[in-house]
C-alpha cells in the first residue's frame, strides 16, 4: 500500500467512525427518541457481551492442557470485580489482565 493509500484508508476509517457517532445526534436532536431505539439501547449491551463471551470460549478444549482454567479464572475475576465495583471498564480490564498474566506466567 502506498503512503497516499494509507492516508486515504485512515481518513475513511476516521470519517466512518465519526459518522456513526454523530448521525444519531443529528437524527434525534430535538425529538423524542423512538421506543425501538431505546429498547435497543437497553438490550444490545448485554447481548454483545454474551456474544463476546461465547466467541472467547469457542476454542477452549477441556481435554487439552490448561483445561480452560485461565479462561475460567479470568471470567471469575471479571464477575467478582463487576459485582464488587459495578464498573464495566474495570471489570473488563481486570479480567483481561488476569487472563494475560495467567497465560504468560502460569500456563
Amino acid at each position: 500500500m502506498t503512503l497516499a493509500q494509507q492516508f486515504i484508508t485512515i481518513g475513511l476509517c476516521a470519517l466512518a467512525t465519526m459518522l456513526t457517532r454523530f448521525v444519531p445526534f443529528l437524527l434525534f436532536s430535538g425529538k423524542r427518541t423512538p421506543r425501538f431505539i431505546q429498547y435497543l439501547g437497553q438490550a444490545l449491551p448485554g447481548a454483545i457481551f454474551g456474544m463476546l463471551v461465547v466467541y472467547c470460549l469457542k476454542s477452549v478444549n477441556p481435554l487439552v492442557y490448561s483445561h480452560g482454567l485461565p479462561e475460567g479464572l479470568a471470567i471469575l475475576v471479571t464477575i467478582c470485580l463487576h459485582l464488587w465495583k459495578r464498573q464495566m471498564l474495570l471489570s473488563i480490564a481486570g479480567g483481561t489482565v488476569c487472563y494475560m498474566l495467567l497465560i504468560q506466567l502460569v500456563f
